[in-house]
């Protein structure tokens, strides 16, 4: 198995978090977005898009988080990341896309530039859009936490794609110093989730790649 990935990025950390938790070795390949290295052809020849994460695994190769991690729950089902009911895959799906979807399309690092680059925003305007972006989605993701279905994690005691996927979105949410005093719940279940090995393994200044 081979994960290209920044160590920064948040989509590639969920898959990190998910390939510990399931105990899967795998080669960590370095793709750096601040040197262009996904922009290179040998690259863009592997994942059209140039984004990270892409993972291989033997004669399967994928792209997307969100994919990366379906594909490892088919496919390696034990320490499953997904409820056994319908209700509670859905839940967790649901939890898991207002990260994937709805937050880190906009705040992630090729926005940021384009905002700066391209339409001239200031750094405190561009903070401003940051900020603005994770508490929107943040307040959604705490409500639904208050809805008696959570409980250690973002579903009942069990780690879940929603806890994999909001722990990066909180680290970097931290890296641009935005208020998150008013979720509680999220910060509980961050906490608890930092505690055990395979998200410890998995954060930003653990990789061999982290400058």
């Amino acid at each position: 198995m081979e994960l290209y990935g920044y160590f920064r990025s948040s989509a590639a950390y969920r898959v990190r978090i998910a390939l510990n938790l399931k105990e899967l070795d795998y080669s960590l390949i370095p793709v750096s977005l601040l040197s262009g290295d996904h922009k290179k052809n040998d690259y863009l020849q592997k994942n059209p898009q140039g984004f990270v994460p892409y993972f291989v695994d033997g004669d399967v190769a994928v792209g997307q988080s969100m994919a990366i991690l379906e594909y490892l729950e088919e496919n390696y089902p034990s320490n499953a990341l997904l409820p056994t009911n319908a209700f509670g895959r859905a839940r967790v799906r649901q939890l898991s896309h207002i990260i994937a979807c709805d937050i880190h399309p906009l705040d992630n690092l090729r926005v940021l530039k384009y905002i700066t680059g391209e339409l001239g925003l200031s750094e405190d305007q561009k903070t401003a859009w940051y900020h603005h972006w994770i508490i929107e989605g943040f307040k959604a993701f705490e409500i639904l936490l208050s809805d008696g279905n959570s409980g250690k994690f973002c579903h009942g005691d069990q780690v879940t794609f929603a806890d994999v996927c909001l722990v990066p979105q909180v680290y970097n949410a931290r890296r641009f110093n935005c208020p998150l005093e008013a979720f509680p719940n999220i910060i509980r279940i961050v906490e608890n989730c930092n505690k055990l090995n395979s998200f410890m393994q998995a954060m930003p200044e653990n990789q061999t790649d982290a400058t």
